[in-house]
């Protein structure tokens, strides 16, 4: 899949772009090394510069006759702000009774107002999917592209034996509550309601919706049948449902006083909002967490095995973690990539182990400190390594960290102490382990093994 690179320095002049970029560039009307005028560029890179911190969130491009969806990531920089542009092969069909950008509006509104929104082709394949507020729901969404309407949502009858979507599709009409199962989100029930899509000449295109979880009523269920692993996942639910959006419009408030969109405010107000929105972040994370560990604890979690290209992996969270280095001064030293480091895996799951590997190596570094990241390629084996110079960990502890909700020193900032449980976790759903080797005051090497893959072609 292409992916599209550029540079923006401090005045917002697009200083480096690669073909395709600079191309539409141009065709938007921009003139080299001018400033951004793809709008979503410009917007994602205003953020970036605005919160100082990378930004990731998709983005709709024109090219030509087609809009695309790529994921855009803004990296920024004392200097400026890096771009990447992945998904390129992703294009959004045209929707029907509405002007692209107005189809945009509605799928981005969809997200906000229900818990997902979806989009297919006339095939009934899903073209788009996205959950709520980005709710982590233990899967990728972009990863049911392409895939049957059925495989991800499991269409269920009413009580009267019905499908309320077969009689919208027989008359092309809208329709609501249909009854279903997210398929990827372990099978829970949701509703799902839709509006059709025609094409210029009137042809039908797809269908364009959302879908709401629909919650299981305590009151209802026997106590019987409440079994403490069906206790602990109702309560999870109900928890991360209750506090998600609430805290994404704390987040979203203290940001917009941080950055003082309302106008000025003092600059002790300003601090105090960052602390507001990072002390919230640090909930969401916790959420997330949460969900993560409800999905690897079920009896039927599985990870759907590629082949990932661990260079371009290393580089895609080394960008990711470019900020945080920087704010304690840490040298990260990264080993020179063999081109045929591919492995067995999820790209997005294996990004998930590198950052949390990389972020606890940051956050129990002194300031200033070393750290090291590579990879080693073995015959049958490749491995990425995570090493640090902190204090390190002693032998009695080596197997402990890896254990749910531990943290060696509670009084230290850190996370939940559910980081390495599910990095661990997942690593093994994907056939590999993770392993640490340390000794007090030696620092710590921390180990991703998969197998190795042979690379695409």
């Amino acid at each position: 899949m292409l992916t599209l690179h550029g540079r923006i320095d401090r005045a917002g002049r697009l200083v480096f772009a690669d073909p395709v970029l600079a191309r539409l560039h141009e065709e938007a009307g921009g003139v080299p090394n001018g400033a951004v005028v793809v709008p979503q560029i410009a917007a994602l890179v205003q953020l970036a510069t605005d919160l100082g911190t990378p930004v990731e969130r998709p983005v709709l491009v024109a090219d030509g006759p087609i809009t695309r969806e790529l994921m855009g990531q803004a990296q920024p920089d004392p200097s400026g702000v890096d771009i990447i542009l992945t998904g390129w092969d992703n294009i959004v069909p045209p929707l029907a009774f509405a002007a692209p950008g107005e189809a945009a509006s509605e799928f981005d509104y969809a997200r906000l107002e229900a818990d997902g929104a979806w989009v297919t082709d006339a095939d009934l394949k899903i073209t788009r999917l996205a959950a709520g507020l980005d709710r982590d729901i233990g899967f990728l969404p972009a990863t049911a592209r392409g895939s049957a309407l059925t495989r991800v949502f499991r269409l269920m009858p009413d009580p009267a034996g019905d499908f309320p979507i077969l009689a919208a599709l027989a008359k092309a009409e809208a329709f609501q509550e249909q009854s279903a199962e997210l398929v990827p989100d372990n099978n829970r029930a949701i509703l799902l309601s839709a509006r059709p899509l025609f094409d210029g000449a009137g042809m039908f295109s797809g269908l364009v919706g959302s879908f709401n979880y629909v919650g299981l009523d305590m009151a209802q269920v026997p106590v019987e049948r409440v079994q403490e692993a069906d206790l602990d996942r109702i309560l999870s639910e109900r928890l991360e449902s209750a506090l998600r959006h609430p805290i994404a419009r704390i987040i979203e408030g203290a940001d917009n006083a941080a950055l003082q969109v309302h106008g000025p405010l003092r600059q002790d107000y300003v601090r105090y909002a960052r602390d507001i929105a990072g002390a919230a972040r640090h909930l969401l994370d916790l959420l997330g967490d949460l969900s993560n560990l409800q999905a690897i604890e079920q009896p039927d979690f599985a990870i759907a095995l590629d082949a990932v290209d661990l260079k371009e992996l290393v580089g895609r969270a080394t960008g990711l973690m470019r900020v945080r280095l920087a704010e304690k001064q840490i040298r990260l030293k990264i080993s020179p990539n063999p081109m045929d480091a591919w492995a067995q895996g999820d790209f997005g799951r294996i990004l998930q182990i590198l950052v949390n590997l990389l972020s606890n190596a940051v956050r129990y570094s002194p300031e200033a400190a070393d750290l090291d990241l590579g990879v080693v390629v073995g015959e049958e084996t490749v491995s990425l390594f995570v090493s640090d110079t902190g204090k390190g960990i002693a032998a009695e502890d080596q197997e402990r960290i890896f254990g749910k909700f531990e943290r060696l020193d509670p009084t230290e900032a850190g996370g939940s102490g559910l980081g390495l449980y599910i990095s661990r976790q997942l690593a093994r759903a994907m056939g590999g382990d993770l392993t640490v080797e340390s000794a007090p005051g030696q620092g710590a090497r921390f180990c991703l093994s998969l197998r190795r893959a042979l690379p695409l072609t």
